[in-house]
């Protein structure tokens, strides 16, 4: 049974605004589910061998059908892209195709002609809200609007949040068992650092090395660690990898959809402080981290610190997806003083929220301090007061400190 996605409404909107829509995101996150519930017929490309004849005798043969039509994992016949843009501008209606995909082709030549006719549409692993652990009181959309009235306790213990944290929000999880889904999410990795790191761009990579740059990526997750050090962790007694390797490999990876950058918001400041332009590093989902080094909630509950980072990084992942409901994107701050702030959300009129992410309600404090400090050092004449600063935590009830900084438990957080 299909269950209802935050991106359902952006696909629905999209295909009343352009002539085919490219749905993106990682293998196994949804993306055929979420098409099927706009589309009318479809042509799924892995397994359709007679359709990829098709493509090299008559591409209208697989451009044929009610529309909106599915054209599931388009990258493996790259040529259809231009085939769809002409058949958008013949039949000049919205709607016309959905089109799939888990990995970027490496010629994008292939895709700039579609811009004003081909919408593309970011569906991510489910997030906390839409996989049911969040009850979704606290809405993002209303903390961008400066609305706050805090929220019960949900009653979530930590061990609640580390087994959601490593199942992770991919939709065929969700009637596994936890070992199981610890077990796939490894298959899922040694997929990636086997096959599909080389299949993407057609380099051939060493999967030994592929494998240590995962778990170096694991090690320094939510974090702004440079290409360099993932080189120099990775490569271990041996020496260093070349640098320039590590960075092909994490360009692969971002094709694969498989690791992101959350890039870092420069605003301008009232002081002389210097923000830090490097993105912080993440999984595509938290569960892949955990998976890269083959851990398990045990082990996680031994290791609060490195916990703390996963649950940053999960944070992350949720307020990306609901983001997307308020047409807003997902930012961090990092300056030369060591000022840091984890997650700043901006909407397209410029409104924003700045958020630090802590697990446990002791650091409460420090992080409101931080947000305080952040904020008399932004310009607000330059960029507006921000619509709410918060502490995201992982338990607890949620409420607003007597200096106005609002305090809310990932299990009330919602779109």
């Amino acid at each position: 049974m299909y269950i209802p996605r935050i991106a359902d409404k952006e696909l629905a909107d999209r295909l009343q605004s352009a002539g085919a829509v490219l749905v993106e995101g990682p293998r196994a996150c949804g993306k055929t589910e979420t098409a099927r519930q706009r589309a009318v017929t479809e042509v799924l490309l892995d397994v359709d061998q007679n359709a990829r004849q098709a493509m090299a005798i008559d591409p209208a043969l697989v451009l044929a059908g009610d529309r909106p039509r599915l054209i599931d994992e388009w990258q493996i016949e790259p040529a259809i892209w231009n085939h769809v843009r002409r058949e958008v501008d013949r039949s000049r209606g919205p709607g016309q195709f959905i089109l799939t995909g888990s990995a970027v082709p490496a010629d994008d030549i292939t895709r700039h002609t579609g811009a004003g006719r081909i919408s593309r549409l970011r569906l991510r692993t489910m997030s906390s809200f839409e996989k049911g652990f969040s009850s979704g009181r606290v809405s993002l959309s209303e903390l961008m609007n400066g609305r706050f009235e805090g929220c019960p306790n949900e009653g979530m213990a930590l061990a609640d949040l580390v087994s959601h944290l490593s199942r992770g929000g991919w939709p065929g999880d969700l009637n596994r068992s936890e070992q199981a889904c610890l077990t796939a999410h490894i298959d899922y990795l040694e997929e990636v650092r086997r096959v599909d790191i080389s299949g993407v761009d057609g380099v051939s990579r060493d999967p030994g090395n592929v494998g240590r740059v995962l778990q170096s990526l694991a090690r320094n997750v939510a974090t702004p660690v440079s290409a360099q050090a993932i080189a120099t962790d990775a490569g271990g007694g041996d020496g260093p990898l070349d640098g320039g390797t590590v960075r092909g490999y994490l360009a692969a990876l971002r094709r694969l959809m498989v690791y992101e950058e959350q890039p870092a918001w420069s605003p301008r400041l009232r002081s002389r402080s210097l923000p830090r332009r490097a993105p912080k590093r993440h999984f595509v989902d938290p569960s892949l981290a955990v998976a890269a080094l083959g851990a398990t909630p045990g082990r996680l509950l031994a290791d609060l610190n490195f916990l703390g980072l996963l649950f940053e990084s999960m944070v992350y992942r949720d307020l990306s997806v609901y983001s997307r409901n308020c047409d807003a994107s997902v930012y961090h701050y990092r300056d030369n003083t060591k000022l840091e702030v984890d997650a700043l959300v901006q909407n397209r009129q410029g409104d924003w929220c700045a958020f630090e992410v802590k697990l446990g309600a002791g650091q409460v404090d420090a992080a409101a301090a931080s947000l305080s400090k952040f904020r008399e050092r932004v310009d607000r004449a330059a960029v507006g007061e921000p619509r709410m600063l918060g502490v995201i935590v992982g338990s607890g009830y949620g409420y607003v400190r007597d200096d106005g900084i609002a305090v809310i438990p990932i299990a009330a957080l919602g779109p």
